[in-house]
């Protein structure tokens, strides 16, 4: 007979884990565009993928990728790590539309393609942190048979 672990991952998790190693790889592979110089520098025309990044921005997304990576693993945190991405990339899109033609104030080098990313972000980190909990089974395994 065999039971339910509780090392059994459920979807929100797995999507938390997922986002984490995606903007981690997104973080390092921004580096092979921008170098390391002009940290903040607002230059659209270094892209990633149509996305404008600059040394700062790479950072940011490391960072949200090992936030993503050190949370997946219990249910709670991965909650916690979609109300982040809500924040965050709420935050960032208000302010993407603001700076996003903006030299002065856009230290991230944020583009349309990048607001529009932010939304996407927003999303996912909805899905993530409101995914709808396991029901503990309360009927026992001799009647799950049937």
């Amino acid at each position: 007979m065999s039971q339910s672990t509780s090392s059994t991952r459920a979807p929100h998790q797995l999507i938390a884990l997922t986002i984490g190693v995606v903007y981690l790889l997104v973080g390092a592979a921004g580096f092979f565009v921008t170098g390391f110089d002009g940290f903040a520098e607002h230059n659209h025309d270094q892209t990633l993928l149509g996305f404008a990044v600059n040394p700062l921005h790479n950072i940011v997304h490391i960072l949200i990728g090992l936030l993503g990576v050190a949370l997946w693993s219990v249910p709670g945190r991965a909650r916690t790590f979609g109300w982040l991405l809500v924040a965050g990339y709420g935050a960032t899109f208000v302010f993407g539309l603001i700076a996003v033609n903006n030299p002065d104030i856009n230290i991230l080098n944020i583009n349309a393609a990048d607001n529009v990313l932010h939304i996407g972000s927003v999303v996912i980190g909805l899905a993530i942190a409101l995914w709808p909990q396991r029901q503990a089974s309360t009927t026992s395994p001799e009647l799950e048979r049937f």
